[in-house]
């Protein structure tokens, strides 16, 4: 039985409640922070495109703009998240479970020769935040999410 979290609704109910726009807030742990807006959009009844632009500084100071774009899919208790090529090639797949007061889900993604151990959780404030843990020879770093309702 899936418990309901006030507003994700449950685990089954996440994917829909992340459509539409969404203020974030990213810290990459000693290197830079970014603040921009992030934007799902419904496709097709299971798909969502992401789309993030924002503003980026560097440790050293320097601004610069950046984005990203992500495919999401629904899955049975959470979704699967694909980066924006053709054909799209898989990023990692989250099934959400009950964390206390929130929803969470992990994943691993191997970018050879390094390792990105990411965590989705949706809180019961409606903010939901996304970590990535990445680890190997060519880098080495975490990177904070959290994202709000505009």
């Amino acid at each position: 039985m899936d418990v309901t979290t006030a507003p994700w609704r449950g685990a089954d109910a996440v994917f829909d409640q992340l459509e539409g726009a969404w203020d974030l807030d990213r810290t990459i742990e000693n290197q830079a922070t970014m603040t921009g807006i992030a934007l799902f959009e419904r496709q097709h009844p299971d798909v969502l495109t992401y789309r993030e632009e924002g503003r980026v500084r560097l440790a050293g100071g320097k601004v610069l703009d950046a984005s990203r774009e992500y495919r999401f899919e629904r899955a049975p208790g959470g979704f699967t998240v694909f980066f924006n090529e053709a054909p799209p090639r898989l990023f990692h797949h989250i099934e959400l479970q009950r964390q206390g007061d929130a929803f969470g889900g992990l994943a691993t993604h191997l970018c050879s020769p390094d390792t990105y151990d990411s965590s989705y959780r949706f809180l019961v404030d409606g903010t939901f935040v996304i970590c990535h843990t990445v680890r190997g020879p060519r880098k080495d770093y975490v990177s904070a999410t959290v994202f709000k309702r505009r």
